[in-house]
């Protein structure tokens, strides 16, 4: 049984409960009218009868329908539905959104013309798939952020009502004891210890596991851009241009590879505002990919002639995704038909010259990325790359800076994808990588890539018959393309430049 195939399906979704499926956690949720509590599928709890439950889609949904969170499992305390990612239908966009922040920072109205949709329409389509409406959903997501730092940071209550995006005190202590029947003292028990630095964050991340996290630090280190990225053995750093102020995300990568459990990315963030966490947060999720269900991808390839094996090496291996689509879109553009190496060295010196440089703390960060409006501003005569390549770049910005493309996964991804090939330069490689990494996209398969095709061949088959056949592998096909490069991939010393960017991706 898929997370698709459920679809809240009473009997199927009773039949995760009893078998306390933790794949399902964050899929959908319990809700038992006897005790008036909603859980996770795999809540370790005596499993309610049949007659006495109800499903909601959505912790929102269970909330508006009078019950609270269990104490016992922490029902919000789970990824998100891989759904979300492989439909990216106007509910899954829109849950994108909302956990960016977007209805905290621009309401319900910025949310709907994000998505191309009037506010009362957009309502009611959430309220139909989703069970509530934008604000409900978005109260849900605040509530959980301010549990999450009341009961793992020793942040004063104040700081977390407005970190977490509450518009003031009372309104958090009144959502808190609504959703979680306990005051935000209580839920903090008696956690103590000194204050933290003012801005300073650390929380874990939920991921399903298996979770490769060893292959995900090696993909991301063998792609520093100097200034804005930096890495160390097993952790990954790099800067945040959030919507109130610049930040820093450190996250701690290791390997989960026991199958079915939920594990935990340990996150420190440094933010200038701390009305930016829930923004930081999310885009470090979308980083590590932190929504995908490994068990239902590396299912689907088990028995494959070409895959197979490689998901045996590396179960759980994930799509490394992106906190700035924008930064994707330009770095995909620079390398174009250049080694990793190469790459790099050209963007970290377009980060040196028109990168906004801010003190981190971190050694190694030094800068936020170019915006787009900066880069659509330059002579693409004096950018180090072909003269074509920097005209293909200085539109893309441009187009990008205007609201003309936007990679912030509100619109729908075929139109994305024609948006970016109408534009000089863009081709069906860097459209599909773009929607690969920025949009999140699980089926993408770049069949003329170099590295595809070398490591298809290094593995002793032919790549024409491999790619002939490579619509077998849907809907997870960026997934397969990631364990074909993960082969190409040596392991990196983050610690030696010399070691990043013998493979090419292109």
């Amino acid at each position: 049984m898929s997370t698709r195939d459920l679809h809240l399906d009473h009997e199927s979704c009773y039949r995760a409960v009893k078998s306390r499926d933790r794949r399902f956690d964050g899929v959908f949720y319990t809700a038992v009218h006897t005790t008036g509590i909603y859980c996770r599928p795999s809540c370790p709890a005596r499993t309610p009868a049949s007659r006495n439950v109800t499903f909601f889609p959505t912790a929102a949904a269970a909330q508006a329908a009078g019950f609270r969170a269990c104490k016992r499992c922490l029902p919000d305390a789970t990824p998100g539905s891989p759904d979300w990612d492989v439909a990216a239908d106007v509910a899954g966009r829109a849950m994108r959104l909302i956990a960016d922040g977007v209805v905290d920072r621009e309401g319900v109205e910025g949310l709907a013309h994000r998505l191309g949709y009037t506010p009362r329409h957009l309502t009611r389509l959430l309220g139909a798939e989703l069970g509530a409406g934008p604000l409900a959903l978005a109260r849900a997501r605040r509530a959980q952020t301010a549990r999450v730092l009341i009961e793992t940071t020793p942040m004063g209550y104040a700081d977390v009502a407005f970190a977490a995006g509450f518009s003031s005190v009372r309104q958090f202590n009144d959502t808190i004891r609504e959703v979680y029947a306990s005051s935000p003292t209580e839920l903090r028990g008696r956690r103590g210890g000194p204050r933290s630095a003012t801005g300073t964050i650390t929380l874990r991340l939920a991921v399903r596991t298996p979770f490769a996290g060893e292959a995900l630090h090696r993909f991301l280190a063998h792609h520093l851009v100097a200034g804005v990225e930096t890495a160390g053995p097993g952790w990954y750093a790099r800067t945040l241009d959030l919507p109130h102020g610049p930040g820093t995300v450190r996250l701690d990568l290791a390997d989960a590879p026991v199958a079915g459990e939920t594990a935990f990315v340990p996150a420190t963030f440094r933010l200038a505002d701390l009305r930016d966490t829930s923004a930081a947060v999310e885009r470090a999720r979308r980083l590590v990919d932190a929504d995908c269900d490994p068990v239902a991808v590396d299912d689907h390839f088990a028995g494959d002639p070409v895959v197979g094996a490689l998901v045996r090496l590396t179960p759980g291996l994930r799509v490394p995704g992106q906190v700035d689509g924008d930064e994707t879109a330009v770095r995909t553009v620079i390398g174009q038909q250049v080694s990793v190496l190469g790459a790099n060295t050209v963007t970290s010196r377009l980060v040196a010259e028109h990168g906004t440089p801010f003190e981190t703390g971190v050694p190694g960060l030094t800068h936020l990325f170019p915006s787009a409006d900066t880069i659509a501003g330059l002579d693409p005569e004096d950018l180090p790359m072909p003269r074509s390549r920097g005209r293909a770049l200085v539109g893309l910005a441009a187009a990008l800076a205007s609201g003309d493309v936007a990679l912030d996964r509100g619109p729908d991804r075929d139109d994305v994808r024609r948006r970016l090939l109408d534009l000089p330069g863009i081709g069906s490689w860097t459209a599909d990588y773009v929607a690969l990494r920025a949009l999140a996209h699980p089926d993408v398969f770049l069949p003329t890539d170099v590295g595809v095709r070398n490591a298809l061949a290094d593995l002793g088959h032919d790549p024409a018959a491999v790619v002939a056949d490579s619509e077998a592998w849907r809907p997870w096909r960026s997934y397969a393309l990631m364990h074909l490069w993960n082969t190409l991939m040596p392991p990196v010393d983050p610690a030696d430049p010399a070691a990043e960017g013998s493979t090419k991706e292109s």
